[in-house]
């Protein structure tokens, strides 16, 4: 049988790709123009509007590139805030979005899964009865195939029944797990926005594409009005250098970071990946796809590559692909319709010059703005990774390989499955361990060893089929490999082969919390597919020999910054002026942090200080006003707020919800808490799942507004979702803190009581563990303080008791868009304002 192209493809997944057929080039060496922050006044001799260069260079292929020096100075954006631009709407004319912006958002593509059929039943509870746009949707049935109870088949058939009466795109069970189908139909496209119901949406970045979790009731406005909000968050910059060594995979990438930089750094944040052409072609686009799935474990809400060579030439051969074999195979539904060369044509500018040897020389139409603002930067060398094993249970302990070699772990249970490394290119590399190992077996494949399970599931159909293609699957099975259908199973903790207590597993998968995969008296790791492959083999945790440590090793580079050596570094004219210009905003934003934190104790007049408002919706209030409520900890979760036993309970009455309102947290809430308070906590607030109940019982209570130093980020959602007001005063919870405590919070691990239910939520990330002063002697203070929001002048305005003394601070904007939400009641109201269900 002749080889597909596809699987073709997949023998150069750990090639460093030298050299591309379309190859992508930015003219770094030219002069750009200067985009800064700050105007600097100056005076030039006006004899042209053009730069002074011959008449020569006006023609020509250079003319391109010399008309940007004509281009009017803009604020420089992030590549995040400008997808985010083009997929915002009612953005007021020549508004530039950045950080920290609300937008009502109007995403290329929305994808479900099995939680379709609860978004559909909110839909429908909205009075929605037709999709606004049927080519947004995308379902797919992903994530509990095995399961052939009537119960669940009842369900998948009306989440295809529904489907098909909407005319949306609908991927049946055990056809591959809906990121996969995502990217390889090519509906997460790149420069576009994509979310889904599912946390791990963020693999879409791989590709350039902007993905991004949404919750139930944001999927269930999409469907009604193509439309639902978003904040974009704080983005933050990674720099990538040097280049992988042999034996060392974008899987080691991410577990790396996650477990290096492992005390939020990226919480919450967008995630930018850049790197020199050099670095950025050892990366392939599977491997990218598996970092930025990862991305949500580290914390981040988006993980996103750029749009460049390496991109380019995986977009082209997927093209042809298509253009080949599209209508010879029933899997490819869509394939042939989406990757298209003249759709990939609009994400690439050809700068005219032409190589020699490597042809035209294309650069991308989308790309991040010189001198864009992030919110922090960070670095990692990756010529000093080797390869990294995360656990045991948890995402933020990662250790050498090397190092867990040489303790003898035994394992039980092994597995090559989930959206983040089962792709052809990944069973391939397992393959080849026991290739490898045949090779010196007389030719035969070895048997796994007899206390070892390796469980084995494609990501897709399609990428089962490569790998068939290839011999690679068969070599898996022969060695005793258990085959799954293409779906998430044990990665989700469904189905055949889950840890049972005191069992250890290793997994490819992107998720090693205590229970996720099984029992939670077992222990999990993560790892690349090689390294789990060569741990089934050898019954422990080992690795197939590929990396090679070298001389004088010292450890992985990482930090801050950029991570480019100052000898090393070249820089233009253009760079210096950006570095100086840098120098100074980081003096100035020092000196305006001083002034902040003095501002709590000794505050300057804000009257002459200048302000801008915000416009208020008639009828919206002002300013909204209350006694303190102090819950004294970090990471409350969402089981703390409302217990989990009542999640799914759905004749729990207002007044019972009110009364359980952080029962889990503190018993003698309800008594101490008062309607018309204002909630403050520390940082964190609402992590967990998605439950809604944890914003409404809150509401219950009669609490209009949380304040806390830092919010979940789905809690944030849900508290805008159904009309909670929420806002982040970081100082107030520090000035809380140094008042009525006297020491640090410890952390102290809260128990949990998550539902086995919640696997029906959108699969957030467990909380931390709940931080507590320990001398504090209660968990909730009524503490005599007064808090007013003023929402016009966006600012925070404390009185510290009857006679205390009063200060102000400057929060985020709360926007009209979202003013209206929260004033109709919540994002269902709004739905039905915008479909018409209401008068």
């Amino acid at each position: 049988m002749a080889m597909s192209m596809r699987a073709a493809r997949s023998l150069c997944r750990r090639q460093a790709l030298t050299q591309t057929r379309f190859p992508l080039r930015s003219a770094l060496h030219l002069p750009r123009p200067v985009t800064t922050q700050r105007t600097f006044c100056y005076t030039r001799r006006q004899f042209d509007s053009s730069p002074d260069v011959f008449h020569s260079l006006q023609e020509g292929p250079a003319a391109g590139f010399l008309s940007t020096f004509q281009q009017k100075t803009k604020t420089p954006q992030t590549l995040t805030e400008k997808i985010v631009q083009r997929y915002a709407v009612g953005v007021a004319e020549g508004k530039v979005l950045k950080s920290g912006d609300y937008v009502t958002l109007q995403p290329h593509k929305c994808m479900t899964h099995d939680n379709s059929w609860p978004v559909a039943m909110k839909f429908m509870s909205i009075g929605a009865t037709k999709i606004h746009h049927p080519k947004q949707i995308v379902m797919t049935l992903d994530h509990d195939v095995q399961n052939k109870t009537e119960k669940n088949l009842k369900k998948y058939s009306q989440i295809e029944e529904f489907a098909k009466k909407q005319d949306v795109v609908f991927y049946p069970a055990g056809r591959g797990i809906g990121h996969q189908i995502m990217v390889e139909e090519g509906y997460a496209w790149p420069g576009t926005v994509a979310v889904a119901s599912d946390s791990h949406s963020n693999m879409y970045g791989g590709i350039g594409c902007l993905g991004t979790p949404v919750v139930r009731t944001d999927a269930a406005s999409i469907w009604a009005t193509g439309k639902t909000w978003w904040q974009i968050p704080p983005v933050a910059k990674v720099n990538l250098t040097g280049a992988l060594p042999e034996g060392v995979t974008g899987k080691d990438v991410i577990v790396a970071l996650a477990g290096l930089f492992n005390k939020d750094e990226v919480l919450n944040h967008a995630i930018e990946f850049t790197g020199t052409d050099e670095t950025l072609r050892t990366i392939p686009v599977n491997e990218r796809l598996t970092i930025a799935n990862m991305t949500t474990e580290w914390g981040a809400l988006t993980g996103l590559f750029p749009i460049d060579s390496v991109l380019h030439s995986w977009l082209r051969a997927r093209a042809t692909d298509a253009a080949m074999f599209g209508n010879r195979t029933e899997y490819k539904d869509h394939h042939q319709e989406q990757f298209v060369h003249e759709r990939i044509d609009k994400l690439f500018k050809s700068t005219g010059i032409v190589g020699q040897e490597i042809g035209h020389i294309f650069q991308p139409a989308l790309a991040a703005d010189k001198g864009a603002v992030y919110a922090k930067e960070l670095f990692l060398d990756l010529s000093t990774l080797s390869p990294y094993v995360s656990g045991p249970n948890s995402v933020k302990v990662a250790t050498p390989l090397a190092e867990l070699q040489t303790q003898d772990i035994k394992i039980n249970k092994a597995y090559l499955v989930s959206c983040t490394n089962s792709r052809a290119s990944d069973l391939h590399a397992a393959a080849k361990v026991f290739k490898d190992a045949a090779a010196a077996n007389d030719g035969k494949i070895p048997k796994l060893p007899s206390h070892v399970n390796f469980y084995i599931a494609a990501a897709s159909v399609p990428e089962q089929r490569a790998s068939e293609e290839l011999g690679d699957w068969q070599a898996l099975l022969e060695a005793g490999a258990q085959p799954l259908p293409a779906g998430c199973g044990p990665c989700i903790g469904l189905g055949t082969g889950l840890l049972e207590p005191g069992e250890v597993g290793i997994s490819a998968s992107n998720r090693n919390f205590k229970g996720r995969m099984g029992s939670p008296d077992a222990k999990a790791y993560l790892a690349s597919p090689e390294v789990v492959a060569a741990s089934a083999l050898s019954g422990k945790i080992s690795g197939p020999g590929w990396y090679e440590e070298p001389t004088g090793y010292q450890g992985v580079r990482r930090g801050e910054g950029d991570g480019v050596v100052e000898e090393e570094r070249m820089m233009t004219i253009e760079d210096m002026l950006e570095k100086a210009i840098k120098q100074a905003e980081e003096q100035i934003e020092s000196a305006e942090n001083t002034a902040v934190e003095t501002q709590s104790i000794n505050p300057p007049d804000s009257a002459s200080e200048s302000e801008t408002h915000t416009e208020i919706l008639p009828g919206f209030p002002e300013k909204i006003s209350g006694e303190i409520v102090f819950c004294d900890a970090d990471n409350i979760n969402t089981d703390g707020i409302y217990p989990g036993k009542y999640t799914y309970q759905d004749d729990v009455s207002r007044e019972k919800m009110a009364e359980v309102c952080m029962e889990n947290y503190d018993p003698s809430f309800g008594t101490l808490a008062k309607a018309g308070d204002i909630l403050v906590s520390g940082f964190n607030f609402g992590c967990g799942s998605s439950r809604e109940q944890a914003a409404t019982a809150i509401l219950a209570k009669g609490i209009p507004l949380v304040v806390a130093g830092s919010f979940g980020n789905i809690f944030s959602r849900n508290s805008i979702n159904n009309a909670l007001m929420g806002v982040e005063v970081p100082k107030l919870a520090n000035r809380l803190r140094e008042v009525f405590s006297s020491s640090a919070p410890p952390a102290s691990q809260q128990n949990l009581q998550e539902p086995t239910q919640n696997r029906e939520s959108l699969d957030s990330p467990p909380p931390a563990a709940q931080a507590q002063p320990s001398q504090a002697k209660q968990l909730t203070r009524r503490t005599g303080w007064t808090l007013e929001w003023d929402v016009r002048r966006s600012t925070v305005n404390v009185r510290e008791g009857p006679e205390g003394r009063k200060w102000s601070v400057k929060v985020g904007e709360l926007p009209p868009n979202v003013q209206e939400i929260i004033a109709l009641g919540g994002l269902e109201s709004w739905v039905k304002k915008e479909i018409g269900g209401t008068g």
